[in-house]
C-alpha cells in the first residue's frame, strides 16, 4: 500500500525473516521487504525510494552485518538500524553500536519487544535534526521546515504548521487522518481553531507542493480527512 512505513529485514534465516515480514505487515502500519544477504540488502536499498528503518542480522552468508551497517552510515543513510545477533556479549554489542547501529537485540527475542524498540527508534529519528523523508519529488526535512526538489534545484520553505501537517500525515502512512484528529494533533485542543483553519492550510500547502494543484497527487482528500501519498501515484477522487 502506498504511504505505509517500509522496513528492510536482512536475515538469512528464512523462517525468522518470513515471520518478521508477516508480523510487521499485520496492522498495516509497516510494509516489509526481506533480504537474505548483504548483496540482496544493498540491491534493495539501491532500488527503492526509501526505507524508514533496517532490521539487520549480524551473521550473513556473504559478510558481517556490522560492516554493512558501517558502510551505510558512511554513505549517509541515517535511518534507524537495529542489529540482531546470536550473542549478547558486551564486546559484540559495543562493536555493533560503534558501527552505527541504533539498537542491538540478542536472539531469541520477543517479537513485541523488537517492535517496541523499532517504533521507539523511529520516533527518535523522526524528531531528530537528521530526519529526512521522501515525498514525491521532494526531500522533506521537518526540523528545518524545508522541502527540497533536487531535479529542479528548488527549495520550498514551510510554515511551522505546514511542516507539522506533512510530518503527521507521513507518519500516519496509508491511513487517512480525519480533519478533527489532524486539527487536534497540530493545533492542540484549541476551541478557537476550526476545521476551516486546517482546510486553509491544506490549500496553501497544496499550492506549494503539488506539481499541478488542480490534479492532486500527493496530499489527498479521503474519507472525511487527508492522506499523504509519498509516491504520488494516486489521484484524488
Amino acid at each position: 500500500m502506498a504511504g505505509d512505513r517500509p522496513i528492510l529485514v536482512v536475515d538469512d534465516d528464512q523462517t525468522l525473516c518470513a515471520m518478521l515480514l508477516e508480523q510487521l505487515a499485520v496492522d498495516g502500519e509497516f510494509s516489509a521487504e526481506g533480504a537474505g544477504s548483504i548483496a540482496e540488502a544493498e540491491a534493495a536499498l539501491a532500488g527503492r525510494t526509501r526505507f524508514d528503518a533496517v532490521i539487520l542480522d549480524v551473521t550473513l552468508p556473504d559478510g558481517d552485518g556490522r560492516d554493512l551497517c558501517a558502510r551505510l552510515r558512511r554513505q549517509g543513510i541515517k535511518v534507524p538500524i537495529i542489529m540482531l545477533t546470536g550473542s549478547d556479549e558486551e564486546a559484540d554489542v559495543v562493536r555493533g553500536l560503534d558501527a552505527g547501529a541504533n539498537d542491538y537485540i540478542a536472539k531469541p527475542f520477543r517479537l513485541a519487544e523488537l517492535l517496541a524498540r523499532l517504533r521507539a527508534q523511529m520516533r527518535i529519528f523522526e524528531n531528530s535534526e537528521d530526519a529526512v523523508f521522501t515525498i514525491g519529488p521532494y526531500t522533506f526535512r521537518p526540523s528545518a521546515k524545508l522541502l527540497q526538489e533536487p531535479l529542479k534545484n528548488r527549495r520550498i520553505r514551510l510554515t511551522e504548521k505546514e511542516a507539522a501537517i506533512l510530518k503527521y500525515l507521513y507518519r500516519a502512512g496509508a491511513t487517512a487522518v480525519p480533519r478533527q484528529v489532524l486539527l487536534n494533533e497540530v493545533w492542540g485542543y484549541n476551541a478557537n481553531v476550526t476545521t476551516h483553519t486546517l482546510e486553509t492550510h491544506i490549500y496553501r500547502l497544496r499550492q506549494k507542493i503539488e506539481p499541478d494543484p488542480s490534479s492532486v497527487r500527493l496530499l489527498i482528500t479521503e474519507g472525511g480527512g487527508y492522506r499523504l501519498d509519498p509516491e504520488g501515484t494516486l489521484r484524488a477522487a
